[in-house]
């Protein structure tokens, strides 16, 4: 893929679902009882993967062009699969997944792509195992692929090293199969659309602080689940309408959980000419259409408990900062290199090719801004994340930049590319 800056971007775009939210529709649905039905539902690589899963393991799918029919059988509906679950490049899927499936009456293997096969598992193996299941790294270093045999399952109260929704969303299900309440307190709070759907679906979630509990074997109930636009997909319409010069861009139903909204508020810190519009809720989840114009950004530190709200947004964040007057520091974001791609090498690379002035660290980056970017041949490393940053970074850059594998945007937006060109 070739882009270079030819003129401002303008007008509005619809970003697809949430990525989280479409899996754990998914999920929640194949364990209630009776018919979810979920509307715009992120039809990416990622989350089929999770539908095809839950196909093997003898739930009822119906993909139609307008929704996505989930057939649940309850919570203990669920049939041993005749071969392998293929989770492809999702870590949710894999995560998630094997919480639900350490509390069945039967085994399970599980592996995926070789992004997967490198990602640490050892997150969710360990509170798993505390809670009496029976899970291996079969290649016995902690990664994919896994073999989970079911087991009965106790209540425990797990503190969790990292601030991860996948490993709390990992306990909270297996807490669902457990003898007695399941909680995980985390070092800050993590992304809660587990416990806010769960809820929705019937279970009894109590969130205080930074521990979430759940109370075992609940009646769950399919719903209708309208799932807002992914914040994380929006970042890149929001970035570029504010550092390609005459842009104005409305990025309409984007999802503000407070939980999620990091970015936004990064970008208000940074001086952005951004105005929040139409908000509303959305099947429990905060919805808004977001209008952003290119902005003199000023530089801004990011760190502590707000990196959760945002993890995924770093890439494009650094690249914002190279437009943005002074210095900006990324820490606290050590997550970053267990992602598709170790992104705190990659971004470093690849803008150091473009002409920033940027500095990895242990945990992070240090951006200088004000240097001009310039065309370069950039190696997405298979990440979609790191393709969508710089095809933004591109437009922005004198001269044209080459993409290599940009086609990996189809693990969470297999259409934005033409989103981006029809701006």
């Amino acid at each position: 893929m070739k882009l270079k800056y030819e003129h401002p971007l303008k007008g509005e775009v619809t970003v697809p679902g949430d990525k989280s939210i479409s899996h754990r529709a998914v999920m929640f649905g194949a364990l209630s009882k009776g018919t979810t039905e979920v509307t715009n539902f992120l039809q990416g690589a990622d989350c089929l993967s999770t539908i095809d899963c839950f196909r093997r393991l003898g739930i009822e799918i119906e993909n139609t062009p307008s929704k996505i029919l989930v057939h649940g059988k309850g919570l203990h509906g669920l049939t041993k699969s005749n071969s392998m679950l293929d989770v492809g490049n999702s870590g949710t899927t894999t995560r998630l997944i094997s919480g639900i499936l350490a509390g069945q009456k039967f085994e399970t293997t599980l592996n995926g792509d070789e992004s997967i096969q490198s990602r640490p598992m050892k997150r969710i193996m360990e509170p798993l195992s505390m809670m009496g299941a029976d899970i291996t790294s079969i290649r016995g270093n902690n990664c994919a692929p896994l073999r989970i045999v079911g087991a009965p399952l106790h209540g425990i109260h797990y503190h969790s090293k990292v601030a991860s929704a996948q490993v709390k969303s990992c306990v909270l299900l297996a807490g669902l199969y457990a003898d007695g309440l399941t909680s995980v307190t985390e070092p800050s709070v993590s992304r809660n659309h587990t416990e806010l759907m769960l809820r929705g679906f019937g279970a009894n979630v109590i969130t205080e602080g930074k521990t979430a509990t759940i109370s075992p074997d609940p009646e769950l109930i399919g719903q209708k689940i309208e799932v807002p636009g992914d914040i994380s997909s929006a970042a890149y319409f929001i970035a570029a309408g504010l550092i390609v010069p005459g842009s104005e861009i409305l990025v309409k139903n984007v999802g503000i959980n407070p939980t999620r909204d990091g970015l936004i508020r990064v970008c208000q810190a940074m001086g952005a000419d951004m105005t929040l519009l139409n908000k509303r809720e959305n099947s429990g989840e905060p919805v808004a259409d977001i209008l952003v114009r290119h902005s003199n950004l000023k530089a801004t530190t990011v760190e502590g408990e707000i990196i959760p709200t945002l993890i995924d947004e770093l890439p494009m964040i650094a690249v914002m900062a190279c437009f943005a007057e002074g210095t900006t520091v990324i820490k606290d974001a050590a997550e970053l290199k267990v992602k598709e791609s170790d992104r705190i090498a990659v971004m470093v690379d690849n803008l150091s090719r473009m002409g920033a002035h940027i500095t990895g660290t242990e945990d992070g980056m240090i951006i200088e801004g004000g240097y001009p970017l310039h065309g370069a041949e950039i190696d997405s490393h298979l990440d979609h994340r790191i393709a969508m940053s710089f095809a933004v970074a591109a437009l922005a850059a004198e001269g044209e930049t080459e993409i290599q594998d940009a086609d990996c945007v189809k693990i969470s937006y297999p259409n934005f590319y033409e989103d981006l060109l029809n701006l």
